[in-house]
């Protein structure tokens, strides 16, 4: 047997095996304020297209926050809290000074 040679059952054999395990990571949308509604959060990160589509995705159960289920279309999420809808997943990112201004 090569001692160089890979095993199949090595993790390290197919780094790709390893990021195809669990799900995508999630996408950072920054915000200006310490905290945001579910509801605004939904339409800022592009996940609904309106306030109407992020209530009715969110009475049916669809939404998750940090992998539990919720149904409060108020829910204050902060900096760090990571929202599910369906295989699309956002983190609330915190703004900081990113904000450009024209002046």
């Amino acid at each position: 047997m090569n001692p160089f040679r890979r095993r199949r059952s090595d993790p390290c054999a197919d780094p790709a095996a390893d990021r195809s395990a669990g799900p995508p990571p999630p996408e950072d949308v920054p915000i200006k304020d310490e905290m945001i509604r579910l509801g605004q959060f939904l339409k800022l990160a592009n996940l609904v297209e309106n306030g109407a589509d992020a209530k009715v995705v969110i009475a049916e159960g669809r939404v998750s926050v940090n992998d539990e289920p919720e149904l409060r279309r108020g829910r204050q999420l902060v900096v760090g809290d990571v929202v599910a809808l369906g295989t699309a997943r956002s983190r609330v990112a915190s703004g900081g000074d990113e904000v450009d201004v024209p002046w």
